[in-house]
């Protein structure tokens, strides 16, 4: 029996259980991974209350990292032995898990495996942000929502190497100190702003001397409105997370008024549609990582036991960084 982390039913953490189950061997197009770490991620959460429905009970998470073990009869290019992540691999929770072949990657041998799973969702969703969603270039300027979270780390790293300024936005003065050594040029409290988004506007317009060019806004709700009002005309908000909340239907013609803005809600699975397009993105990460010139921050790892533990702090909001669980 492989230990597993269960959602039992649509609802909050309490649904969350640790069970044993049986893992069949890997259909003709999958590998059997023995899952060193899973990440911990928002849709994880969206999956488990139901707002990604589906039914219950399933293994929870989506991205890990670990050793392949056995091959499906159709997988000629991965070998028993390879160390491989992935980003979209359901049931990741585990102790073992298959996982179609055509989602995982090579870890390249300089990257550990915990470093892999904390860098596949998070590091591909920055990276097809700033360089598929808005590519920034130099001289721009951006707005980073959570700057000191997982995705924002990444997000603030990866247009700074651009030569871009960035105005970064947290919830707290150790937060924003984080975005700060990280290369952003402006950081506000977006606390001090708590249902005051023409004020919270104005400070990053303020900040940055003008309206911005792009907002990667993965908060949601409580930072929506004041995304929009800080764009520059013919800007774009890339809203890619709901943390706080989703955000209510809203009127288009808003768009109009505030300046002829765009905004897009994409996801990852958009832009990693190819095989080929996975790997580019995953390798881009994941080299980048190996070289040292893009930090990922894993700020906790749990074990299966205390998942509960670690979704709080997620949906608490009270992390930096990437958690982690590990069987």
């Amino acid at each position: 029996m492989t230990r597993a982390l269960f959602v039992t039913e649509h609802g909050d953490r309490s649904v969350l259980a640790v069970r044993g189950h049986d893992v069949p061997a890997p259909a003709p197009d999958e590998v059997q991974v023995r899952v060193v770490a899973t990440g911990v991620n928002f849709i994880d959460v969206y999956k488990r209350e139901g707002v990604y429905p589906g039914p219950t009970p399933f293994v929870a998470g989506e991205e890990g990292a670990g050793t392949v073990e056995a091959v499906g009869a159709e997988v000629s290019d991965i070998r028993p032995g390879a160390r491989v992540a992935w980003a979209s691999g359901a049931g990741s929770a585990s102790e073992l898990v298959n996982v179609p072949a055509a989602a995982v990657v090579p870890v390249p041998d300089g990257v550990d495996l915990p470093q892999a799973a904390a860098a596949m969702l998070q590091g591909m969703t920055a990276h097809y942000l700033v360089e598929s969603t808005y590519p920034v270039r130099e001289g721009d300027i951006a707005l980073v929502h959570a700057a000191a979270g997982g995705v924002g780390q990444l997000l603030v790293q990866l247009i700074v190497a651009k030569g871009a300024q960035v105005v970064a936005t947290a919830g707290t003065a150790d937060k924003l100190a984080i975005a700060s050594r990280l290369g952003a040029q402006h950081t506000i409290g977006y606390h001090d702003f708590d249902g005051k988004p023409e004020e919270l506007a104005a400070a990053v317009r303020d900040a940055a001397g003008r309206g911005v060019d792009v907002v990667y806004d993965g908060v949601g709700q409580a930072t929506f409105d004041a995304s929009l009002r800080s764009l520059r005309p013919r800007g774009l908000m890339a809203l890619f997370g709901a943390a706080s909340g989703q955000v209510p239907p809203f009127d288009l013609q808003r768009l109009n008024r505030l300046g002829s803005l765009f905004v897009t809600r994409p996801t990852l699975a958009s832009y990693i549609a190819t095989r080929e397009e996975l790997l580019w993105r995953a390798g881009a990460v994941l080299s980048a990582v190996e070289r040292g010139s893009l930090h990922v921050d894993v700020s906790a790892s749990y074990p299966l036991d205390e998942a509960g533990a670690a979704y709080e702090a997620l949906e608490g909001r009270a992390t930096t960084g990437k958690l982690l669980l590990t069987p």
